[in-house]
């Protein structure tokens, strides 16, 4: 009795240590997908897009919006669908903004955005300039 109870516990446990093995490689598949997408051309390019809609003299001496980087640890899966991230505004962590990456129809765009109440205020004032 004792032998058959040491049997199906060890198989019990040997299930559970493959599901969580692979729970977290699909994970971290998940993740290097994500980090590929963010950082690829395509990306850059969304990027660059919304971002001049916001300054349409951004990346220009006359433009509020000069730099951006992607915040590394903003990037996550979206429930809805689609991947968060955060991009930081010329190296200042209270100038940001996040946004929805999402493919539709096989081309990749940027979805809902937050701008950070800083950038918001400067970009207000700047079109008055």
């Amino acid at each position: 009795m004792k032998k058959k109870l040491i049997i199906i516990l060890g198989i019990v446990v040997s299930i559970i240590l493959v599901l969580g093995v692979k729970f977290y490689m699909d994970e971290e598949k998940l993740n290097k997908e994500m980090m590929n997408v963010v950082y690829s051309d395509e990306a850059k390019e969304v990027f660059e897009k919304r971002l001049t809609n916001l300054d349409p003299k951004a990346f220009t001496e006359k433009g509020l919006i000069h730099s951006y980087k992607i915040e590394e640890g903003s990037i996550e899966h979206n429930p809805m669908g689609g991947i968060e991230v955060g991009l930081i505004i010329n190296n200042d962590s209270e100038l940001y903004v996040s946004y929805t990456l999402s493919k539709n129809n096989g081309e990749l765009s940027g979805g809902a955005s937050v701008v950070s109440e800083k950038l918001s205020k400067l970009l207000g004032r700047w079109e008055e300039y």
